[in-house]
């Protein structure tokens, strides 16, 4: 006999454990990688050495770092991965010439896209029934599309 899974059980589970996963990425990234173990002063001269500006790199860390905090808490889950596209798909570019697994020297672009995937779902389904409301203050000035 088939056991089926009830989009309900989907939504209520399956999207908090996407967001949650998402969140985490974009947290380690943010804060254990250019944070505390590169430091913000290495991640900018990093970024300055391929050409992105220093105030580029600081939003970097600040979209990856507040992002994923938002995301494993569900806030606004629809606009933090929105945001998070324009990082995503500049780390899926730059790492194009390097091949397609992210295990290459120079790391390949699998990973980001992959990425990129995670938060476009994210921005077309919201983070599912186990994440806080949204704000008020905030949900209400968004594209409908973009409310939690």
């Amino acid at each position: 006999m088939t056991q089926h899974i009830s989009h309900n059980t989907a939504h209520n589970w399956g999207l908090p454990l996407l967001r949650l996963h998402f969140g985490m990425i974009l947290l380690a990234h943010g804060l254990l990688l250019k944070v505390m173990t590169f430091t913000i002063p290495g991640t900018v001269g990093y970024f300055a050495s391929l050409g992105i500006p220093a105030i580029a790199s600081y939003l970097i860390i600040f979209g990856e770092v507040c992002g994923g905090l938002a995301l494993i808490a569900g806030f606004q889950t629809r606009l933090v991965s929105a945001l998070s596209l324009p990082i995503l798909i500049g780390a899926t570019l730059f790492h194009l010439p390097s091949g397609w697994l992210f295990s290459a020297e120079g790391g390949g672009w699998e990973f980001p896209a992959s990425l990129v995937v995670i938060a476009l779902t994210l921005v077309m389904t919201g983070g599912g029934g186990k994440s806080l409301a949204a704000l008020p203050a905030v949900n209400d000035r968004l594209p409908s599309f973009l409310k939690n």
